[in-house]
């Protein structure tokens, strides 16, 4: 698949969601946002600073394996950097919320019209 080109986060978000078809990457991408979180709040909490690292680190390090594993694809981030943080944002509150099945259903369809997302960026 060739590179994709976006004029605004909208019409990038379907296509974020695409990258994350699988069930099990989104849930991977979910406990790796929430433990990087739980690590570094709990290192701010206690005043160390450096903890501050471990969202990106624990975040990006559970992630990124699960595209490469489990999708078959490269992760969004690679050629959109800064929508990947607001779809990942996006998708991890549509999924605390209960709606994984919605994004399920924007994977597939966007799928559908676009092709498998196999190789992307």
């Amino acid at each position: 698949m060739t590179k994709q080109t976006f004029s605004s986060f909208e019409e990038f978000w379907p296509y974020y969601v695409a990258m994350h078809s699988k069930a099990a990457t989104r849930w991977v991408h979910l406990a790796g946002t929430l433990t990087g979180l739980a690590v570094t709040g709990y290192g701010l909490a206690r005043g160390r600073l450096r903890y501050a690292a471990a969202l990106p680190v624990i975040g990006y390090g559970t992630a990124w394996p699960a595209h490469f594993l489990i999708e078959k694809n490269n992760p969004a981030t690679f050629g959109h950097p800064a929508w990947s943080l607001r779809g990942d944002v996006r998708m991890i509150t549509a999924m605390l919320a209960g709606r994984d099945a919605e994004l399920a259903d924007t994977a597939a369809k966007w799928l559908a019209e676009h092709g498998t997302g196999d190789g992307e960026d």
